[in-house]
């Protein structure tokens, strides 16, 4: 597959941000357009810099697509990433209305704060251990879009691994190691997906290595203070018409928001 022009990659740039900026995001993708995984990493670095143009920050990484059947479901051969916005940051209890969202999915996760700049050069599993500051239950909000043909792994990466935001649960001190924990994504008090037996930190910290090596590519630094959202362990859930929408961890708290 040709690579796109850096004409083309522009005005792909500019009209997903415009589509993401109107809520009816991944519009280019309805006329069926081919591009490749490099192609549309490509195009979320362009739009990363447009929003950074335009006064927005970074504060972090998504890691997505952890799962292998959700690899594959993509064409992917390994995990996915994507940017965090710090305008779009939720800490538990707030109200969010669907209308900002196109069909608005949810993720139960955990996220890491780093406590210091990770040197892609020593990275290892104990030395991002070390670099852990603290861990939260959270729920990430993703537009469940997809308008082209499958495998939809260029589409996704193009549209920041369909990424809409973060909502912070409570911050908890990095605890020891083979602490056990339960994760729970619950809808108007429904049970929606759930896993038992998450053993920290290595059923959370398992795919980080990847992301500084993947990043390093480009020349992008996990530093401290960012948040590193570890990937999912499912697929994104839409919403519909349910509201109360909560995450639960037995040994991290619990994190919730309410969609009006």
């Amino acid at each position: 597959m040709n690579s796109l022009s850096s004409k083309e990659l522009d005005l792909y740039s500019n009209k997903i941000l415009e589509d993401y900026d109107t809520k009816n995001p991944s519009q280019i993708f309805k006329d069926k357009v081919k591009i490749s995984n490099e192609d549309a990493l490509a195009i979320q670095s362009r739009v990363a810099d447009l929003r950074i143009k335009r006064g927005e920050s970074i504060i972090g990484y998504k890691i997505g697509c952890v799962s292998k059947d959700t690899q594959k479901k993509m064409g992917f051969t390994h995990p996915a990433s994507g940017y965090l916005w710090k305008s779009e940051l939720h800490q538990t209890g707030v109200e969010l209305n669907k209308k900002d969202y196109s069909n608005p999915a949810m993720e139960a996760e955990f996220g890491i704060i780093l406590n210091r700049d990770i040197n892609p050069e020593l990275v290892s599993f104990d030395y991002i251990l070390e670099s852990v500051q603290s861990i939260y239950p959270l729920i990430e909000i993703h537009n469940l879009v997809f308008n082209g043909d499958p495998p939809n792994g260029a589409e996704l990466l193009a549209n920041n691994a369909i990424h809409a935001g973060v909502i912070l649960g409570p911050v908890n001190k990095v605890p020891n190691n083979n602490e056990i924990t339960d994760l729970k994504l619950v809808y108007d008090n429904d049970v929606v997906d759930k896993w038992i037996d998450k053993k920290w930190p290595f059923d959370m910290l398992g795919e980080i290595e990847w992301l500084v090596k993947d990043k390093a590519k480009t020349k992008n630094i996990l530093k401290k203070n960012d948040l590193i959202l570890t990937g999912a362990y499912g697929f994104p859930v839409p919403i519909n018409e349910k509201k109360l929408i909560e995450v639960t961890s037995s040994a991290f708290g619990n994190v919730n928001s309410t969609f009006i």
